[in-house]
């Protein structure tokens, strides 16, 4: 750990405390006397996508590709914090593409997912990073991402929308270009997105 993450999550903690003060709370009280560390630690790793890079994520799990079928895979969980009021949303990640030369390791989606959620976000910026990391790691045919997320800015707060979900897609490649192929990809992940 660097000393400037030493003073950052330092801060969060110092932080965490007047929070408590400012919302009528007593920070002294028996079950909040460890909250400003707990809520530090939390942030550390519900942020740690700001201290990742691609190439590292990726780990050498770049390999030569045996054929160019269509590659899809759905349901990968994300969890992110909304950046205008940095309450959660989250949901899952579908992912295809078809590759040209070079194939990934399929854990490695995940990973990249997750580079890009643990961070303030907004769920159409994480869609199009997916998509544009996969592109510039293996530049393959055609790169299809949708999200489909649940955000508790809208469910919690404001509208009040409990039952609300977004769906954001970034279509690169032959699925931009093929309606055939985009329509194969959307069959393969389908919609049964739900919280219930």
């Amino acid at each position: 750990m660097t000393l400037a993450l030493d003073k950052k999550t330092a801060s969060l903690a110092d932080l965490t405390h007047s929070w408590l003060e400012t919302i009528g709370e007593d920070p002294h009280r028996e079950g909040l006397l460890k909250t400003p560390q707990r809520v530090e630690k939390a942030w550390e790793y519900m942020t740690g996508g700001y201290g990742q890079v691609l190439e590292i994520v990726a780990n050498d799990a770049v390999f030569e590709a045996e054929g160019d079928g269509m590659v899809v895979v759905k349901d990968i969980e994300f969890y992110s914090m909304c950046e205008h009021h940095m309450l959660p949303f989250f949901g899952r990640a579908h992912i295809g593409y078809i590759p040209d030369q070079k194939i990934l390791g399929l854990s490695k989606f995940a990973r990249i997912t997750d580079m890009y959620s643990r961070r303030l976000q907004v769920q159409e910026r994480i869609t199009g990073q997916i998509s544009a990391a996969i592109q510039e790691l293996l530049e393959p045919k055609g790169v299809a991402v949708v999200l489909e997320g649940v955000h508790l800015c809208m469910a919690m707060r404001g509208v009040q929308k409990q039952q609300s979900s977004t769906t954001t897609s970034s279509m690169l490649g032959a699925f931009r270009e093929d309606a055939r192929t985009r329509a194969e990809f959307m069959e393969n992940i389908g919609h049964r997105f739900s919280t219930r």
